[in-house]
């Protein structure tokens, strides 16, 4: 009985929920996605919650990091009416981006623009630390001390 009453409570948290997941999506309107990993499905979750109040440059860093699990950058440009979501210390597209994006456009206003920048590791970068007969030598996992974060 313990452990039953111990699962039921880890339910009320999106950080521990498993099979209430259903119960936060159904309450927040979100349409459930079978087959998605939980960890998305609280990505979802997560940004949902987070969103709620006047839009701010705060609010939408704080539902981008929801998803990102990293340093997210927002800056306004005011000017032309948009804002820049850059990811600091992601390289590549993160994961879940789709759900991201749906996420900011709930919650902007509809005038603004949103730009997503994203970070990439560039060969010119990696010239800079090894030599080329060091590159052609190497396993492409032995690259990861020479990623910058």
């Amino acid at each position: 009985m313990r452990v039953s009453l111990e699962e039921t409570l880890e339910q009320f948290f999106v950080s521990s929920a498993t099979w209430g997941l259903d119960a936060w999506e159904a309450e927040l309107g979100i349409a459930s996605v079978p087959g998605k990993p939980d960890d998305q499905r609280r990505s979802v979750i997560n940004a949902k919650l987070r969103g709620v109040g006047t839009v701010t440059v705060d609010l939408i860093q704080s539902v981008a990091e929801a998803y990102e699990r990293g340093v997210v950058e927002v800056t306004q440009q005011p000017a032309s009416y948009q804002f820049t979501v850059r990811f600091v210390d992601t390289l590549g597209t993160p994961p879940n981006m789709n759900d991201l994006k749906a996420a900011i456009e709930d919650i902007k206003p509809a005038h603004l623009q949103v730009i997503y920048q994203y970070q990439y590791f560039l060969l010119s970068q990696l010239h800079q630390t090894l030599t080329i007969n060091e590159i052609q030598t190497r396993k492409m996992t032995d690259f990861a001390p020479f990623i910058p974060v």
